[in-house]
């Protein structure tokens, strides 16, 4: 069984002599202290462990590494683990023919799904299923006409004073809905002259102050890869904020450790923008991932993208933003689905955001409130979308309603 410091030795392949196992317990308490509190493991994380890797490590399942090589990304793979649908395995086989998204899920990741149903929440984001790969009228590739504003490869440069710089198309996990999926899993990753590239531009523009690292997923980069690209970036003077865009805390938290951070430290002020779906996945590993990050003194803020029959109903939405005020991760966005081909299996109307605010505001704490936002298709930026809290206005006095559907006046006159 694969336990804490202080309980059993992890397993090994085959026997080991007592004291070779004392010394693999004298270096797991010598790595406690540099790479923090990796024996965190959750009882679902170990059942599935037990069930389907039961000669790995207790390191070995603690190393994001090893969670990378051992990905699911095929039936066959998945098939190991779980029973999987006619209609999902026939549309797992056409992702590479109808040109979408690979498949690939962590295994811990899919600790949270191997035994659940086809239409569970978190499953659906993972698990492609056919209507995914039909394409409506109102679909594309790019939506957000990323292209039409990168002037040079790995820049999106929509906004006055700030900059999306993609440094990579992999990730750990990915989802199906993904708004970049005509970039993301593609096997030309960009080579270190792009990235130079795009610093470059970065510098030459001193209006950027804001740059938002992203991808795919920065934080399944290297640690010597990523410092080179936040050292790069803090050496620009006008350079003020670094962003890093992430689901690593969610879907491979085993990434967040000392050694990580201790790095990121050097280039403060540097924020985490987190995405999460459903509440499910604030697991203990996750807490401790997020709980970590904010122990370092880095901000979080999350962003959730607003999927039907998944996290669309304001009782789900408010579970999850609860459980995030509670490890220090400030609600950030809600996003209106993006409307990239197959989407429509995960776009729910406008109304149901609204609806979802109507149902916080007022009813948890403001600092669980995000804003709901439409990224306008064809790259007019985010868009706030509210409740109409105003029931009449004029120069003398603005009628207002709250969220009990009250109205009060408020004078408007100077």
């Amino acid at each position: 069984m694969i336990s804490n410091l202080n309980g059993d030795v992890p397993r090994q392949k085959g026997k080991l002599a007592n004291d070779v196992l004392l010394m693999e317990r004298r270096q797991l308490k010598k790595e406690f202290t540099v790479l923090g509190p990796v024996d965190t493991i959750s009882p679902r994380c170990q059942t599935f462990i037990d069930k389907f890797f039961p000669n790995i490590s207790y390191r070995e399942w603690n190393d994001w590494k090893w969670q990378l090589r051992n990905c699911f990304k095929s039936v066959e793979d998945l098939s190991r683990v779980m029973i999987l649908s006619d209609d999902e395995k026939l549309a797992i086989s056409k992702l590479k023919e109808a040109n979408r998204l690979p498949m690939k899920i962590s295994p811990y990741y899919l600790s949270l799904i191997y035994d659940s149903i086809p239409g569970d929440p978190i499953r659906k984001t993972m698990i492609p299923m056919m209507n995914q790969l039909e394409t409506s009228s109102n679909e594309e590739s790019d939506p957000l006409d990323e292209i039409r504003t990168s002037p040079v490869k790995g820049i999106v440069h929509r906004y006055p004073d700030r900059v999306l710089f993609v440094v990579t198309q992999f990730c750990s996990a990915y989802c199906r809905y993904c708004t970049r999926s005509h970039l993301v899993g593609k096997p030309h990753p960009l080579t270190r002259a792009e990235w130079d590239t795009a610093i470059d531009y970065i510098d030459k523009h001193e209006e950027i102050r804001d740059v938002v690292v992203s991808g795919g997923d920065p934080l399944t980069m290297e640690n010597s890869k990523l410092e080179y690209l936040l050292s790069r970036l803090r050496s620009i003077k006008h350079v003020e904020i670094i962003r890093l865009g992430t689901k690593v805390p969610a879907v491979l938290p085993m990434r967040i450790n000392a050694r990580l951070l201790t790095m990121l430290k050097k280039y403060q002020p540097l924020y985490f923008s987190v995405h999460f779906t459903h509440p499910r996945e604030m697991t203990l590993e996750t807490c401790r991932a997020c709980n970590m990050i904010a122990d370092a003194g880095f901000p979080l803020g999350s962003q959730t993208v607003l999927l039907k029959g998944i996290n669309d109903k304001p009782e789900v939405m408010k579970d999850l933003m609860l459980k995030l005020l509670k490890v220090r991760v400030r609600p950030y966005y809600i996003y209106q689905c993006d409307p990239i081909p197959g989407s429509s299996a995960f776009r729910t109307t406008v109304e149901a955001g609204v609806n979802i605010i109507e149902h916080l505001r007022g009813h948890i704490s403001g600092y669980g409130v995000p804003h709901f936002v439409i990224d306008a298709p064809g790259g007019g930026g985010k868009v706030p979308i509210l409740p109409n809290y105003v029931v009449k206005s004029d120069k003398k006095e603005w009628l207002i309603r709250n969220y009990e559907h009250k109205v009060y006046k408020y004078p408007n006159e100077k």
